[in-house]
């Protein structure tokens, strides 16, 4: 499957003391929900951070959109969110608010206040609740309402459903979603996780990354194509744990992943197929490159 791209690297290398982010080339494509898989230390917010701007201590090439903005029409375009000091952590929301309107040309207050009154972060727009007085969770839904006051076309998230409740990641997902069907296909999220499973629903395409690189990659539909959960006897595991990608055995039976085109290999075998969820298959190819690369 073909589209254009919002985002195009090559060659991209960082390099720390004890860490490597090393990405040869990586596409995120345009009109989609990108999510960024890995565990804690695979290198997410290494590469968001250079994409956001904040880092430029690396090498490499990053295209964005189609390579003939400006850097200050790109910041206009790209909302980014993540940990840390995020806002001054004195301010009240009104600061905030006044911050990112000096900060970028298509800010809007009253979609801002909107938002703020939504998501529940003040109980009035005018509160003087300091940020530092916010919560992890608030502070994220606050962060959230400054991106999508604002008129863009790339929003960068770093682990933006890590802070937040089962309920309000599921608003997330509802304004991600939202965010891209009002842009018509110029409009694009990619956003970062180490636990996929409470956003699965708003992901088209999915990035696996391990000790910083990317291991797979591809459009959700396609991956659940190329990888078939398989469950059977635990009498029968010994026959096919060769033919599988990954495999769990306990004293009821066997579960695991096997590429679609290893299948036939299991033939006369009494086994189960399924569709894997994105969280199934993001596992099983962590776990996988873990053991090769142990």
């Amino acid at each position: 499957m073909d589209h254009e791209q919002v985002i195009s690297i090559s060659k991209l290398n960082k390099k720390f003391k004890d860490f490597e982010l090393n990405i040869p080339e990586l596409n995120i494509p345009k009109g989609f929900a990108t999510a960024l898989i890995g565990e804690n230390g695979a290198g997410k917010s290494t590469l968001l951070n250079i994409l956001a701007g904040i880092r430029c201590d690396y090498t490499g090439k990053i295209t964005y959109f189609d390579g003939a903005d400006t850097e200050k029409e790109i910041r206009e375009k790209i909302g980014y969110t993540g940990p840390g000091n995020y806002f001054i952590p004195h301010w009240t929301s009104l600061q905030v608010a006044k911050a990112s309107s000096l900060l970028f040309d298509h800010f809007h207050k009253d979609r801002f206040d909107r938002l703020c009154k939504e998501l529940d972060i003040f109980k009035t727009a005018k509160s003087k609740k300091g940020v530092s007085k916010l919560s992890d969770g608030m502070r994220m839904k606050l962060m959230l309402a400054t991106v999508f006051a604002r008129d863009t076309d790339l929003l960068l998230l770093d682990e933006p459903a890590s802070p937040l409740d089962p309920l309000m990641r599921d608003k997330l997902c509802s304004m991600m979603r939202e965010y891209l069907d009002q842009g018509n296909g110029e409009k694009s999220v990619f956003f970062s996780t180490h636990n996929i499973a409470d956003m699965e629903n708003v992901t088209d395409y999915a990035i696996i990354m391990e000790q910083g690189m990317v291991v797979e990659q591809g459009y959700v539909e396609e991956l659940k194509e190329k990888y078939i959960l398989v469950k059977g006897e635990a009498a029968d595991y010994e026959k096919v744990k060769h033919s599988m990608y990954s495999i769990q055995k306990n004293s009821y039976g066997f579960t695991g992943l096997c590429l679609s085109e290893k299948l036939d290999e299991l033939a006369g075998i009494d086994v189960v197929t399924e569709i894997p969820t994105l969280s199934q298959i993001c596992v099983s190819v962590m776990k996988q490159y873990t053991v090769l690369h142990a």
